[in-house]
């Protein structure tokens, strides 16, 4: 089954909208395919200000209807306690907060950017998905991330070569609890790492220590900025280091 396919046999359907790269696509792709189609952004506590910008960006280049959801993942202890199945207790929130907006709006079937690269060892929050009855089309289509990369490019999409991005969350190791502090200064590190230049890294929280993951090829502007990084982030943290084992 093609996109075109998919969208010709649901063409009234909701997309949860990150403003990264594969759900860009599947919002261009609807959106070509002569669908109607309201993406829904959920802003919390784990997404940094830039997700929200570049989705409003793409949104409306695109001229597609988008609402900003509002949601307070840290008030639910399975998520700030920050265990093992994290993931999977804060997706379904979000899912179950973009699926009843959907459904005031009219809208019976829910979509995400899950695609063919992703294996659902790895994503705790394909679970939820699968419970609250959320298709996945570029999964479904077999498209796999550097198609989607590829096609995101022919479409002039400027998401085409964006970074992967996990969410803030993911910085702070799985059993320490997750505070509204500690995603500010994660935020607020990886922000003035991204002025300089940096693609594609982390600024992981050990308690009071921040590691950088960088990769290879940015050693060197790393270096060539380091007084001023420690600097900057000490402002956030009491020691700041470099994880020896690059980012891929």
């Amino acid at each position: 089954m093609t996109l075109d396919q998919f969208f010709q046999q649901n063409n009234t359907v909701a997309i949860a909208f990150s403003g990264g790269v594969d759900s860009a696509y599947l919002l261009h792709a609807a959106i070509q395919s002569g669908a109607k189609v309201t993406a829904y952004f959920v802003k919390s506590d784990f997404q940094p200000q830039f997700e929200l910008e570049d989705a409003l960006k793409l949104a409306s280049q695109l001229g597609a209807e988008m609402q900003v959801l509002s949601l307070d993942v840290l008030c639910h202890d399975s998520i700030a306690s920050n265990s093992a199945d994290r993931c999977y207790h804060c997706k379904k929130r979000i899912f179950e907060a973009i699926y009843s907006a959907a459904t005031n709006d009219g809208y019976e079937v829910l979509l995400d950017g899950t695609n063919a690269s992703d294996e659902a060892s790895d994503r705790p929050g394909m679970r939820a998905l699968a419970e609250l009855s959320v298709r996945s089309p570029l999964r479904e289509c077999g498209l796999t991330k550097d198609e989607i990369r590829h096609f995101s490019k022919d479409a002039g999409l400027f998401t085409w070569d964006k970074p992967a991005y996990a969410c803030l969350a993911t910085r702070i190791p799985t059993g320490e609890k997750i505070t509204v502090d500690k995603l500010k200064r994660t935020e607020a590190a990886e922000g003035f790492l991204a002025s300089l230049g940096f693609k594609d890294f982390r600024v992981r929280c050990h308690c009071d220590v921040a590691k950088i993951q960088l990769r290879a090829g940015d050693i060197p502007l790393l270096m060539e900025n380091r007084e001023k990084i420690d600097r900057e982030l000490k402002r956030y943290y009491k020691e700041v280091t470099l994880d020896l084992e690059v980012r891929k």
